[in-house]
């Protein structure tokens, strides 16, 4: 198993202890939407954010040398979160337009209906088909 390595701690382990679900009784995969929307992240990030003078770049040596309670340290997590929720709504909406365009690209049932046709020929005519070299 592979380990991890941070500069002011000894190296250790990584866990391989299952993360559970909320709710780890049944046996179905969660179905609820994965759907990041940053503006509502934002406007909460925003008015905590307005309290704070000023923070350095989450994990930066500043950052790294802050108290664990102070609140500069915590506007920094809470800016990068923000900036997280950004990058993966962005990736979403990226994904979805060019899912779009794929469907778009081809007329997919006609394609599907001719890959099936020609698995239909060669199985009623097994004579026909490319022996494998």
């Amino acid at each position: 198993m592979p380990e991890r390595n941070r500069p002011d701690t000894p190296a250790r382990p990584i866990s391989t202890t299952p993360i559970a679900s909320p709710d780890s009784t049944t046996s179905t995969p969660t179905t609820e939407s994965q759907q990041v929307n940053w503006w509502s992240v934002h406007e909460f990030v925003t008015a905590v954010l307005s309290q704070a003078n000023g923070w350095p770049v989450a994990g930066t040596p500043a950052w790294c040398s802050l108290a664990h309670d102070d609140p500069a340290k915590w506007a920094a997590l809470l800016d990068g979160a923000q900036h997280w929720a950004l990058r993966v709504e962005s990736a979403q909406q990226s994904r979805a337009e060019a899912s779009r365009a794929v469907a778009a690209a081809a007329d997919w049932p006609r394609i599907a209906r001719e890959i099936n046709q020609r698995k239909d020929f060669y199985a009623a005519r097994p004579w026909l088909r490319r022996a494998a070299s």
